[in-house]
């Protein structure tokens, strides 16, 4: 597999892993739905915000490495993007689980990952995600995953996944606030981030329900 990739293929390349394990019944994704996949503020770390014309060319840059498909055809009103993981990479549900949440939140805990893979894959404890992780750093002719070191202030080390080669440091995901004995006061700001980002979630989904609709209508005319 042509190495390394950029940190938009690697956004594009684990959204539609994503989608393809938690939502096959929405995938492959229109070109919109793929875009609102990668710049989603959930599950995402960082926060992304690409526009089409980044997420095509990069599309056909995965495509070249053998890593993504575009289906186009009478059964599909626009074309469709689909990811060749499976194939090229060669991993089964539980590596692929792992190394996705890598790839879309950065690096991870082993506890973070037992918790962010279960939608994709259910481990049955912390050991089992550590075998799996050990797989992947073992894995020949290239390891896809390396382990950190443990940075101070943290009791866990991390793991990153290695698409786009050499890991540069960055900072953990902000941990939720500890529980307080009164809530703070919510601004009108924050009200409005909230709704902002829950639309954008609505979005993302009535246009997938739309494309769906549109190709099941098309299998009766």
């Amino acid at each position: 597999m042509p190495l390394p990739l950029s940190e938009i293929e690697v956004r594009i390349l684990g959204a539609l892993i994503e989608k393809d394990m938690t939502t096959p019944e929405y995938y492959p994704l229109s070109l919109n739905a793929l875009v609102n996949a990668c710049n989603q503020k959930s599950n995402r770390n960082p926060v992304a915000g690409y526009d089409e014309r980044t997420a095509a060319r990069a599309i056909e840059s995965l495509r070249e490495k053998k890593l993504a498909l575009v289906l186009t055809g009478r059964d599909h009103r626009v074309p469709k993007y689909r990811h060749w993981a499976w194939e090229t990479l060669g991993l089964g549900p539980r590596e692929m689980a792992v190394l996705c949440v890598l790839m879309l939140r950065g690096p991870q805990s082993v506890g973070e990952l037992k918790g962010r893979t279960q939608r994709m894959y259910d481990f049955d404890d912390l050991a089992s995600v550590e075998v799996c992780l050990d797989h992947l750093i073992e894995r020949r002719p290239e390891p896809l995953v390396t382990k950190l070191a443990r940075q101070p202030g943290t009791r866990e080390p991390r793991y990153a996944h290695l698409l786009s080669g050499q890991v540069r440091p960055s900072e953990p995901e902000a941990q939720p606030a500890p529980v307080q004995t009164r809530a703070p006061k919510e601004t009108s700001a924050d009200r409005i981030a909230k709704l902002e980002s829950d639309v954008d979630e609505l979005r993302s989904e009535v246009l997938e329900l739309k494309e769906q609709l549109s190709d099941f209508r098309k299998q009766f005319e």
